[in-house]
């Protein structure tokens, strides 16, 4: 993999971006994760663009869906990178009324990360991975920014974020 890929379109992030990186790479290293994170060059806001800054296939990406409870509490819904989440089956694997979609300020503020950066780990919300995910060895995920990625093996992010495994597909 080469994480230092030169795209036209943005040749440099914006260095407001390094503190979420940094904030990563301190979660990782004190977990002692077995995680790569990869700081790029192009915006990767969706799995079409992350694949292609990676040369990866878009299998090989999860999305985390941000969600919040009727108690103001963060839930995250991890999905494969071609799927799409379901509020009601979140409510459902929780036994409570569907959830709804974070807002943006709000992801940052429960998450601690920007919208499109969001790892699939590292801070506190209930994690719900479907069991398509299980299927990959290794997935990407958000790297703390937009212009980061963590590539971790499925296993080792059930063990951190402790996932409920249930289908949240839609």
């Amino acid at each position: 993999m080469n994480a230092n890929k030169e795209y036209l379109e943005n040749p440099e992030p914006p260095q407001s971006t390094d503190e979420y990186d940094n904030k990563l790479i301190s979660y990782l290293r004190a977990n002692q994760m077995a995680a790569e994170h990869l700081r790029l060059h192009t915006l990767c806001h969706s799995v079409e663009d992350a694949a292609q800054a990676v040369q990866a296939d878009k299998a090989d990406f999860v999305k985390n869906v941000c969600m919040i409870d009727g108690e103001g509490q963060l839930l995250v819904a991890i999905v494969k990178g071609e799927d799409r989440a379901s509020t009601s089956r979140v409510g459902k694997a929780l036994l409570i009324p569907p959830p709804r979609l974070a807002l943006e300020q709000e992801m940052l503020q429960l998450a601690g990360y920007p919208a499109g950066g969001i790892p699939s780990f590292g801070f506190t919300a209930t994690f719900l991975i479907d069991p398509k995910v299980l299927e990959q060895e290794f997935v990407y995920t958000g790297g703390g920014s937009p212009y980061s990625l963590t590539r971790i093996s499925v296993q080792e992010m059930v063990r951190v974020n402790q996932a409920i495994v249930a289908r949240v597909r839609k």
